[in-house]
């Protein structure tokens, strides 16, 4: 049977099995399995203590749990209302200060979840109530949770990233340095775009008076107290980067340095209680569970797809087309912006990262910068209507009587920012490769 007719019969079954609700890592084991068992016989199960000893047994993805588990402390802890409350404080009572402190934040929070669904979630259950108080519109406020948490992919340390790191063989410090400048990029293009409409339509967001929803008057010590808790927060942020950044620390061993961090921070704060506590390891089991039952099925895929010839097949094809390399480029973009229609972030990585990366790098492409553009490309796939994945987590938090047409339109404008720094990126690779060039040479 040719590799064109194996894969048109996987992407079928794929599109079936999806649409019946089945599982996603089960399915896309089970699918590979059964047309590889069909087509090659019994030794095709070899294929799955492989794949388990190649994946569960890498070090660099024993990073996972403990992201994770960073992240679930520092969103149960009240670690990050304080750094909202902060941030507020700092950028002042400006038009549209919220937002901005929103965007600012759930960037952050994001981050430190790691992964679009629980950004957005974790976002959303700290920052959707203060703007809506404040009389924010609605779409303004759903858009804007939506663009910052999901932003948690591409600021460093993302799990995403650590992912396509593992799955193509490349340094992990070099990926997050490689996109911190493409999310601060980002980050300061929707702070213009709120900043912009705030201005043109100042009923979308009104000012804050001194005892409204922003923060009350305070004295020069309870504004220390905010400042500091704030800073603190942000700090480890900034330790767990920067502790690989440094090669003082592995992707994993700063891992482990950001839960003990997040942990002393909540008994800093008084946070730090049994029932928390207990909470955020039952959290972090279930989304560790799910990720890693993601992770087995969809490598158990791309490493069938590897072996029926399916990377020699994509090669014959962009050869055939006779295209330059940007154009091959650019259809890998349009390729995985579909995927993001149905499946999340983590299956687009694993399934196209060892399929496309050796392509581009033959094209003559750095693997970091093309990894870099998957992950912005991927924040922009799960955000797209009709069917991106992270709509339907911020249909989750939405207010009762906020349809879907409505967050369509509330996330429309962010997604055509991030398809700007997108082109941006792809136009002028030096966005990505300059800072980890300059770091790690």
């Amino acid at each position: 049977m040719s590799v064109e007719l194996l894969t048109g019969i996987l992407l079928f079954f794929i599109l079936i099995f999806f649409a019946l609700g089945a599982p996603v890592g089960l399915a896309l084991g089970g699918i590979a399995m059964m047309v590889g068992y069909f087509t090659w016989g019994d030794g095709l199960f070899n294929v799955i203590p492989t794949t388990i000893e190649s994946t569960f047994f890498s070090f660099i993805l024993l990073a996972i749990p403990l992201y994770i588990y960073m992240g679930q402390l520092l969103t149960h802890s009240g670690i990050g209302d304080a750094m909202f409350k902060a941030s507020q404080m700092m950028i002042g009572k400006i038009r549209g200060s919220l937002a901005i402190s929103v965007v600012f934040i759930c960037s952050m929070i994001g981050a430190m979840v790691g992964i679009i669904g629980a950004g957005i979630m974790s976002s959303g259950s700290i920052a959707l109530k203060p703007m809506l108080d404040a009389g924010y519109n609605k779409r303004l406020a759903l858009g804007t949770i939506m663009a910052g948490g999901a932003l948690g992919i591409l600021i460093p340390p993302s799990i995403p990233m650590i992912m396509f790191a593992a799955t193509t063989q490349n340094s992990v410090g070099r990926m997050f340095l490689g996109a911190i400048v493409p999310a601060i990029v980002t980050i300061i293009f929707l702070i213009l775009y709120i900043v912009i409409s705030a201005k043109l339509k100042p009923e979308i967001a009104p000012l804050l008076s001194e005892t409204s929803q922003g923060l009350p008057e305070l004295s020069k010590s309870e504004k220390f107290k905010v400042f500091r808790n704030g800073l603190l927060s942000l700090g480890l942020i900034f330790v767990v980067l920067g502790s690989i950044i440094s090669g003082i620390a592995t992707p994993t061993e700063s891992g482990a340095l950001g839960v003990a961090g997040a942990i002393i921070l909540a008994i800093f704060f008084k946070k730090f209680k049994v029932d928390m506590f207990r909470t955020v390891g039952m959290q972090t089991t279930i989304l560790v569970s799910v990720a890693m039952w993601i992770i087995l099925g969809a490598s158990v895929f791309s490493n069938f797809h590897l072996l029926m010839g399916i990377q020699g097949m994509i090669a014959d094809f962009t050869n055939g087309l006779d295209l330059p390399p940007i154009m091959i480029i650019i259809m890998f973009q349009i390729i995985m912006l579909l995927l993001g229609f149905i499946i999340d972030e983590f299956i687009i990585v694993l399934m196209c990262a060892p399929l496309f990366t050796p392509i581009a790098v033959s094209l003559g492409y750095d693997p970091i910068w093309f990894g870099v553009l998957m992950i912005i490309n991927i924040l922009i796939a799960v955000q797209t209507p009709p069917y991106g994945f992270a709509l339907f987590y911020l249909k989750g938090i939405a207010p009762a009587g906020i349809g879907m047409g409505e967050i369509y339109k509330s996330v429309t404008p962010f997604i055509l920012i991030n398809l700007a720094v997108l082109i941006i990126c792809m136009l002028f690779p030096n966005i990505v490769l300059w800072l980890p060039n300059k770091v790690m040479g």
